[in-house]
């Protein structure tokens, strides 16, 4: 079944770090907000929710997708990124329809339920 895009309200960006990373993870959200309209997600120095590593949010709308996922392939400085559509289904979002930037984590889908 091929589901249309349609479906997709926004895009969520995830940014995993660590404290050896954060640096990088802070040159990179100062250039996310110089450079894009997103909102920016507080900063969880800690797993939060589904994922296993600390990490931030940036929200965008579908419009920013062509823009702003090739900037961040470019600029991720080595952090892995989870880049997720939303549909209202939380879990096929994070799963089913997740995407990568680096290297793909084993996320906590029971949270989600």
């Amino acid at each position: 079944m091929t589901e249309s895009t349609s479906e997709i309200t926004g895009y969520h960006a995830h940014v995993y770090y660590d404290a050896a990373s954060k640096t990088d993870a802070e040159v990179l959200r100062a250039g996310i907000d110089a450079k894009f309209k997103t909102v920016l997600g507080r900063w969880h120095d800690k797993p939060v929710g589904p994922h296993p590593h600390w990490s931030y949010q940036i929200a965008f709308e579908p419009e920013l997708f062509a823009e702003l996922v090739p900037w961040l392939a470019l600029n991720r400085r080595d952090l892995n990124i989870l880049l997720h559509p939303e549909t209202g289904d939380a879990i096929a979002d994070h799963s089913t329809h997740a995407m990568w930037l680096g290297e793909s984590v084993e996320l906590n889908l029971d949270s989600l339920r």
